[in-house]
């Protein structure tokens, strides 16, 4: 039995009501995908109960410093301490799915409505740091970066050879074409987000 099927069983219960008494096959299906013993689902004395439950494979996870700062979607932040405050979990397979090296990722919050729709004040972001992208190569994409001191989560276009344009998805903040690529340090892309529905 897989989800689907657990689903559509649970939801027959939601409309018949409870079953007075489940049958072996059901009994033993839905012990084996809970991973509980047929005991705990109202199996008779002398069934055979043994079905032990296998063990889910461990899955690896990954802690992802998360700091304190927050990248400006906004007027700016200045960005004066890096200190780790605590972690963000990710699945080791998702990361190297992606592509992602998990030496090289940073999580942080997002400041300031500059960049909505896209990211929205107080989403989590995972920026993977720019030596750890693309053998350090520059790409189109929503990246943090510091500008004048000041660290901001904007939209970038690599268009002309020494220069990027800065660019706020929301369209009530302004935008900068052709900015020299020395007076912006990328820090690293935007690579996913997470935040409140």
């Amino acid at each position: 039995m897989g989800i689907a099927a657990a689903v559509d069983w649970s939801a027959n219960i939601d409309r018949k009501g409870s079953p007075r008494k489940l049958e072996e096959n059901d009994r033993r299906t839905l012990a084996q995908f809970f991973g509980v013993d047929e005991s705990e689902l109202g199996a008779p004395d002398g069934a055979d109960n043994s079905y032990v439950p296998a063990k889910a494979p461990r899955k690896s996870w990954i802690a992802i410093p998360r700091l304190a700062l927050g990248a400006s979607a906004g007027p700016g932040a200045l960005a004066e301490d890096d200190a780790p405050v605590g972690h963000l979990g990710f699945s080791e397979g998702w990361l190297r799915k992606m592509g992602l090296t998990p030496n090289g990722l940073t999580a942080l919050s997002v400041a300031g409505d500059s960049m909505d729709p896209t990211l929205s004040d107080g989403d989590e972001i995972l920026v993977a740091r720019a030596e750890a992208q693309y053998g350090g190569r520059l790409r189109d994409g929503i990246h943090v970066i510091r500008r004048d001191g000041t660290l901001m989560v904007k939209r970038l276009l690599f268009e002309r050879e020494g220069q990027v344009s800065v660019i706020s998805d929301n369209k009530a903040y302004p935008s900068d074409a052709n900015v020299p690529l020395e007076e912006v340090e990328v820090l690293g892309r935007v690579v996913w987000k997470g935040g409140r529905i």
